[in-house]
């Protein structure tokens, strides 16, 4: 990968974060920087058009306001790019490099359908950063459980699911780790709504690494969009 990665901006505070979190990101590939001007009807086309190997866009402004040149963009951008598109917030965007004491990179798997391009992102992502991979799985219930037993689910029942998860992940994963033996990984299976998971989790992460199929962003990743306390990379499948 040779191409340089390019970042958005206007005058906001989220495009300067991203300008920061782009040129770091640089630093750690080793690869050229390409700032593009984002104002204006032409934004979208340019930005897609552009030859790079990641794109970076800042997300909303540190009172969670998305800001109007840049908020008219970023969705759009993420929802049709071929290429990972990196989202910042400002304030949320964090050292890069392993300056913090504990560094995490979170991965959003789904452990029954592992995408390579999105587990691969993830795993390179914390082996450049000598971060910490903190790889979430969520699950239900199954529908007859949720349906005939809300309220006197059996431990026993629910502890063997959640084994069969748990198992599934590690099976999952393993082909990365074997790739990528010197990242450390904690495997992490949550009951619990993907999006209400991968938010909680953003609070004490460098980078969230979430998957796009096709061409939309569906309702979870809106929604860790929305309230995501870090940079967020959106890979396509």
């Amino acid at each position: 990968m040779t191409e340089p990665i390019v970042v958005g901006v206007d005058a906001s505070a989220p495009s300067r974060a991203a300008a920061e979190w782009a040129a770091g990101d640089a630093r750690l590939r080793g690869l050229p920087l390409r700032v593009v001007r984002i104002e204006g009807a032409g934004a979208i086309a340019a930005v897609l058009a552009s030859r790079a190997s990641i794109i970076v866009l800042g997300l909303r402004g540190e009172d969670g306001v998305p800001v109007p040149a840049v908020g008219s963009v970023i969705h759009e951008v993420a929802a049709r790019s071929d290429l990972p598109v990196v989202l910042v917030p400002a304030g949320g965007h964090g050292p890069v490099g392993g300056e913090w004491r504990t560094v995490q990179v979170v991965l959003s798997v789904d452990a029954r359908n592992p995408v390579s391009p999105v587990v691969d992102f993830a795993f390179d992502a914390a082996r450049r950063r000598g971060a910490r991979l903190h790889a979430i799985h969520t699950w239900r219930l199954p529908p007859f459980a949720e349906r005939w037993m809300p309220y006197a689910l059996p431990e026993e029942d629910r502890g063997a699911w959640e084994d069969q998860e748990v198992q599934l992940l590690s099976d999952a994963l393993r082909p990365w780790r074997e790739k990528y033996p010197h990242v450390d990984v904690y495997e992490d299976v949550r009951l619990q709504i993907p999006s209400a998971a991968l938010v909680r989790a953003s609070a004490s992460a460098e980078l969230l690494v979430v998957g796009r199929p096709g061409r939309t962003l569906g309702p979870t990743l809106r929604a860790v969009l929305e309230y995501t306390a870090c940079p967020v990379a959106v890979v396509p499948d």
